[in-house]
C-alpha cells in the first residue's frame, strides 16, 4: 500500500477522523461486554474426568479453588506430535496472564484431546508453564464443539461456531480452536457461561493487537498465514542499511 506523505497538520486531521471511529469501536466493545456478562447460563451436569500431572481431575477440580474457569480448547489431537501453530501463537501469552487472572479469581488452562504424555512433551518443548489437561477418553471437547469424529466429518458438515458448517475439502484435522468459560457457585454447581470460536479468539492475542498498530499491520494474505511456532522462526527480517 502506497501512503501519502503529508504535513503534520494534515496527518493530525486524518488521525482525528480515525480516532472518532476508534472511540465508536471502544463504546461498542463496552456494550458487547455488558451483553456478554448478561448472557444466561447453562448448568453442567455431565461428569468429566481429565488427566493432569497431579493425577485425575474432575471439571470442578480444574477451578483450583476459584469460582471462574477459562478453558482454551487447544488443537492437539492424539498422535499429532505437535500442537496447532495458531493455538501455540495464542498460548504464548498465557503464562504472563496467570498471576493477574488468578488474583482476579479466574483460573486459565488449556485442554486437548491428546494423551497427557504428548501434551507434556509439547509443553516442555515450548517452555510453557500454564496448566494443561488431557481430555483423552472423554467427550468434553466434543460436547463443546471443537472436536469431531471421523463419522461426523464424512457427513460433510460439522457443528462449529454456533452453526452447521460444511467441512472444507482440505480439512484433515479432528480439532478446531475455541475458548469456554465456566462458573462454580458455593454449592459446587458448575455453569457454562460463554464460548467463542474462530476470529472471536483474536482479542486474546496481544501480538495481533500490536501488529494492527504497526505501520504494515498484519501484512498477511489470509488470516494469520505468517504465524509459526516460536521455535520455528528464522532470523527476524532486518531492514535497510542499518544491517549492512
Amino acid at each position: 500500500m502506497e501512503h501519502k506523505v503529508v504535513s503534520e497538520q494534515e496527518w493530525l486531521t486524518a488521525r482525528r477522523v480515525l480516532l472518532t471511529k476508534e472511540k465508536q469501536l471502544t463504546h461498542l466493545r463496552d456494550e458487547i461486554n455488558r451483553d456478554r456478562l448478561a448472557l444466561p447460563w447453562v448448568r453442567v451436569t455431565k461428569q468429566y474426568v481429565f488427566d493432569m500431572p497431579e493425577g485425575k481431575k474432575t471439571l470442578a477440580d480444574l477451578f483450583n479453588c476459584r469460582s471462574q474457569l477459562l478453558i482454551y480448547h487447544f488443537m492437539l489431537g492424539p498422535g499429532w506430535g505437535e500442537g496447532c501453530k495458531s493455538c501455540s501463537f495464542i498460548a504464548d501469552g498465557f503464562d504472563g496472564m496467570l498471576p493477574h487472572l488468578e488474583n482476579h479469581d479466574v483460573t486459565l488452562m488449556a485442554i486437548s484431546r491428546a494423551p497427557l504424555p504428548e501434551i507434556t512433551a509439547y509443553k516442555t518443548r515450548m517452555g510453557w508453564h500454564f496448566p494443561w489437561a488431557s481430555a483423552f477418553g472423554n467427550d468434553f471437547n466434543h460436547d463443546y464443539h471443537v472436536s469431531f469424529t471421523p463419522e461426523e466429518k464424512q457427513t460433510g458438515k460439522v457443528t462449529y461456531n454456533f452453526g452447521e458448517m460444511p467441512v472444507p475439502p482440505d480439512f484433515k484435522e479432528t480439532e478446531l480452536p475455541g475458548l469456554s468459560a465456566f462458573s462454580k457457585n458455593e454449592s459446587g454447581e458448575i455453569f457454562h457461561t460463554y464460548s467463542t470460536y474462530t476470529r472471536g479468539l483474536e482479542e486474546m492475542v496481544g501480538t495481533l493487537m500490536m501488529l494492527d498498530r504497526a505501520p504494515l499491520g498484519r501484512n498477511e494474505k489470509h488470516v494469520m498465514d505468517f504465524v509459526r511456532r516460536h521455535d520455528e522462526y528464522e532470523n527476524a527480517p532486518k531492514s535497510h542499511s542499518c544491517c549492512s
